[in-house]
């Protein structure tokens, strides 16, 4: 297939919607190794406060686990 390129493609400005910098993409890349506090599945509650429950055992857990292998 032919393509043609037409006009110039230009840096956008800086700005809210300019491009990453290296310091942030290596931030955002940082977040890889991380676990999240909440095992995987599908979960369904009867409540808001069923799963406000669980969710607040997930971060506990997950400070205690922290914590430990400080």
């Amino acid at each position: 297939m032919n393509q043609r390129t037409i006009g110039k493609r230009r840096q956008r400005e800086i700005g809210p919607l300019a491009p990453p910098t290296p310091e942030e993409r290596a931030w955002l890349a940082s977040f890889a190794g991380r676990r999240t506090s909440v095992p995987k599945g599908i979960y369904r509650y009867r409540t808001h406060e069923e799963a406000n429950a669980d969710w607040d055992r997930w971060n506990a857990e997950r400070v205690a686990e922290t914590l430990a292998n400080r």
